[in-house]
């Protein structure tokens, strides 16, 4: 997996002093490396049972897509407010810096669904929880969480801890 991080920059300082912030586009730009990022999140999950994959704006769109298409499945969006043209619910929740909201539409996944909750990166788990919530609400079954990138310092698997979850790389403090 050094291939993949080798590949991912940090961006100090962004989006606010103090934040070393993990930039994954750089890993999208090189096609071995995005190939090889699928197909070793694909090669995690063959012979799971997985009905759905489900990507979080923006980067898991990215990452999720051709990871279904790998899979066999469809894709879900997990989008940010008024994104979305349906019948959709939403959920407001905490960042490392800030507060966002995310939306699914009701439709998305039939009840039952086990479903794969695919992003770039595991920071403090705040987003995944608010999806994973999300996904739990239109009735999926979260069956597993798969990230590129952990930061194992801000403790995001404790969020999370009721999903078995897949990171390719980690990085830790700087």
């Amino acid at each position: 997996m050094d291939q993949i991080k080798n590949l991912i920059r940090t961006i100090p300082n962004f989006p606010k002093p103090g934040i070393m912030f993990r930039d994954v586009t750089t890993l999208f730009l090189d096609p071995q490396g995005l190939r090889l990022t699928i197909e070793e999140m694909a090669k995690a999950f063959r012979g799971h049972k997985i009905d759905m994959v489900v990507g979080v704006e923006s980067r898991g769109f990215i990452l999720g897509a051709p990871l279904a298409v790998a899979l066999g499945t469809g894709f879900v969006p997990v989008r940010k407010p008024g994104k979305l043209p349906g019948e959709k619910i939403g959920v407001e929740y905490a960042l490392e810096y800030g507060t966002d909201r995310l939306e699914i539409h009701t439709n998305a996944l039939e009840k039952g669904m086990r479903v794969l909750m695919v992003d770039d990166l595991i920071a403090t788990g705040g987003t995944m929880a608010a999806a994973c919530h999300l996904v739990e609400q239109v009735g999926g079954e979260v069956a597993h969480l798969a990230f590129v990138v952990e930061l194992p310092d801000l403790k995001g698997r404790d969020k999370l801890k009721k999903y078995p979850i897949f990171t390719l790389v980690e990085f830790e403090g700087d």
